[in-house]
């Protein structure tokens, strides 16, 4: 092994036990906040199809497997709705996924919870401002994501990138959930203007009708347990 290769290992060793150090006081190995897009271009039908499609991928097989993989470190999952500069609402507040039960009871609150507002505009930098609140009351967890899903970019308010820049974001990887159908270049603003951090995507769901099958898909990916010190 080569000079660098070395210090790729040190290095790699000592962002382990850097990280692995404060497993001790973590309570979960990810804190993740999902944010459900309820603006005007989303009807009734649509949110129906994004509500129940959140809830059935919650109690997939894939996806309680990928919570529940690991005993002593659970997932922490939160769920909130956004759409206008003052309009977002929490549908699920922190709750440790430890067993097929509590993955059931987070199902059933969004499934009975009901949409808030109807007619307002994408004011996405807002819903990150919201966001930002409920990841820094969070269950201690080792990682911190949020997944904002939605079908139109930015057209309220101030936008992500002044949001990234005057709310802490600093240890939180964002990923997106694009729904195509009203807005063709959402799935290219999202990459370019959303998502940030180590290892962060966007899913795309063809329509509302295939909410279910994205969010199963990328439910699975984020909560898939992490490889930590990894080589390069």
């Amino acid at each position: 092994m080569g000079e660098h290769g070395k210090h790729r290992t040190l290095v790699g060793a000592a962002a382990a036990l850097a990280v692995w150090a404060g497993a001790a006081d973590a309570q979960c190995r990810l804190a993740l906040l999902l944010g459900l897009d309820i603006s005007s271009s989303v009807d009734a039908r649509e949110d129906a199809l994004q509500r129940q499609g959140l809830a059935r991928a919650l109690l997939s097989p894939q996806v309680v497997q990928a919570a529940t993989a690991i005993p002593d470190q659970p997932i922490a999952l939160a769920v909130f709705e956004w759409s206008g500069r003052w309009q977002q609402d929490l549908l699920l507040d922190w709750i440790l996924l430890s067993s097929p039960e509590d993955m059931q009871r987070a199902s059933d609150a969004i499934a009975t919870s009901r949409r808030s507002y109807a007619d307002f505009p994408t004011a996405l930098g807002y819903a990150l401002g919201y966001a930002s609140g409920l990841l820094e009351r969070a269950p201690p967890c080792l990682f911190k994501t949020l997944d904002v899903s939605g079908d139109g970019i930015n057209n309220d308010g101030f936008g992500p990138d002044l949001a990234y820049r005057n709310f802490p974001f600093d240890e939180v990887t964002v990923n997106g959930l694009v729904v195509t159908g009203h807005d063709e270049a959402v799935v290219t603003w999202y990459a370019r203007e959303v998502v940030r951090g180590p290892a962060s995507f966007v899913e795309v769901a063809q329509g509302f009708e295939d909410f279910e099958r994205a969010m199963r898909r990328k439910l699975v990916r984020e909560m898939g347990a992490r490889v930590i010190g990894a080589s390069e």
